[in-house]
């Protein structure tokens, strides 16, 4: 693809962050995915760097203020894996509503209970989703066909917000959400935006949702409103900390209840992670840097 706009690519798999910085004189772009810390230091022998592309969506492993200073243009694909995540979304949403993940492991020890699995519908449901962005709309899209009322708050472009979905304040979305949804990215404004303050301020319980990133939302606070009962139950593709074998011990304990209890679903981190998503990631990427390129 690259080879297509005449970009000629230098893949370096097995490069250590030590020997990225030295690596980069000479170079007109970067392009990382979500293991690689992208700071000051990274560029500072980037003589030419025009830009540095990200191959997914969160920008969170990139120092943004670091290459704003250096006059380098950041580029992601978020409109790569918007599809792949609203569906992930949905499935987890009629799962968790269903006890879908539960009763399946009931049954896998022929454990046969209906009534204990008795769910809910998402029809006639007031559905609240937090960032709409291409993942917030992707997900509205999505589940809109389920006959619910959709309902949006987007601190930082409520612009996007348009009929069916209502643009609402943070605080009606609190009084009249049912199911809440988060899409919202991992910047320093957003750590723990979902802590214990926020799940208080719900009037009724609700089913919780998060497919963006673990850090937005305190964990332990999370636990706490899952253990009173105003948070009915959750839906968790992230966490906030996904290297399991590094727990600390708030972590540990918070992590043990989440994984045993019946009303929680865990998968890891692959709402956006299809086979389709993997090319249009590429795709769209490479749009882009043919538009910097393009001038």
């Amino acid at each position: 693809m690259l080879e297509s706009i005449g970009v000629e690519a230098d893949y370096r798999p097995d490069i250590k962050p030590e020997e990225v910085p030295a690596a980069l004189q000479g170079f007109d772009g970067l392009i990382v995915r979500s293991k690689m810390r992208i700071t000051a230091g990274t560029l500072a022998q980037a003589d030419k760097l025009t830009y540095v592309a990200r191959a997914g969506a969160g920008v969170d492993n990139i120092d943004e203020q670091a290459l704003q200073e250096r006059g380098v243009i950041l580029l992601a694909a978020n409109e790569g894996n918007s599809q792949a995540v609203g569906e992930f979304t949905v499935g987890l949403l009629v799962s968790l509503l269903r006890n879908v993940s539960r009763s399946h492991s009931q049954v896998q020890q022929k454990v046969w209970l209906r009534e204990e699995n008795r769910g809910e519908e998402i029809s006639g449901k007031t559905i609240g989703i937090i960032g709409y962005g291409n993942m917030g709309q992707s997900f509205a899209r999505t589940v809109s066909g389920f006959g619910c009322r959709l309902l949006a708050y987007d601190r930082y472009a409520p612009e996007k917000i348009n009929l069916p979905v209502e643009l609402v304040s943070l605080e009606q979305l609190q009084a009249e959400a049912d199911i809440v949804s988060l899409h919202i990215p991992f910047i320093p404004e957003n750590l723990r935006f979902a802590n214990d303050a926020f799940f208080s301020a719900f009037r009724k319980p609700i089913w919780f949702l998060n497919t963006s990133r673990g850090e937005v939302v305190d964990q332990q606070a999370l636990v706490r409103h899952l253990q009173s009962g105003s948070i009915k139950g959750a839906a968790l593709d992230v966490l906030e900390n996904e290297k399991l074998q590094t727990l600390n011990p708030q972590q540990q304990q918070d992590f043990e209840y989440l994984a045993s209890a019946p009303n929680v679903i865990l998968t890891p981190h692959i709402a956006g992670w299809t086979h389709e998503s993997y090319v249009k990631i590429n795709e769209v990427l490479v749009q882009k840097i043919g538009q910097v390129l393009a001038g």
